[in-house]
């Protein structure tokens, strides 16, 4: 079988730990170092993927922090088989961005595969975020992940799980 290439965008406010995700998951870094994103930034990883039995190459578009977006990010998102959401346990607000991004991209684009990830969980002592708010989360959207780029905590997990969801769609759609 042929194989499968994905287009996923990482998305959320800004500082939240989006391009650390996207590094522990392509290159199984962290640094320590803040650089913010601008514009986007473009990754690649293979993975095995046992529901194709071949490899999926995911195209990982890193998209600049943002509260909103507008021509350009929606120009970026363009294309894109799935979503990596962002956000940071130790600031609530970010949720409700995701929250909002969630919808200005379906709306925009329609529904798509994705997952959530509430970042930063080695600083969980400082976690703002309540349990009973995550579990609210997952209920309303299934996939929600407690991840931590700087340990790897459930980064991999978050993302092979999104690739699962987007070959679950290719195949429903075929």
């Amino acid at each position: 079988m042929t194989p499968l290439t994905s287009k996923v965008c990482v998305v959320g406010d800004f500082a939240v730990g989006k391009t650390s995700v996207t590094e522990r998951f392509v290159n199984n870094q962290f640094s320590d170092k803040y650089l913010s994103t601008v514009g986007v930034k473009i990754d690649t990883k293979e993975i095995e993927s046992q529901s194709l039995g071949t490899t999926h190459k995911l195209v990982i578009w890193d998209v600049a922090g943002s509260d909103e977006f507008g021509a350009t990010e929606f120009a970026y998102l363009r294309g894109a088989s799935g979503y990596i959401f962002v956000a940071d346990g130790t600031r609530p607000d970010t949720l409700a961005v995701v929250e909002h991004l969630h919808g200005q991209i379906t709306q925009t684009y329609g529904p798509a595969p994705f997952v959530l990830l509430v970042n930063k969980r080695d600083l969980e002592s400082e976690w703002i975020v309540s349990d009973e708010y995550i579990d609210a989360l997952t209920d309303a959207y299934e996939n929600v992940y407690r991840t931590s780029a700087k340990t790897g905590d459930d980064v991999e997990q978050a993302i092979c799980r999104l690739a699962e969801l987007i070959v679950e769609k290719e195949v429903r759609s075929a």
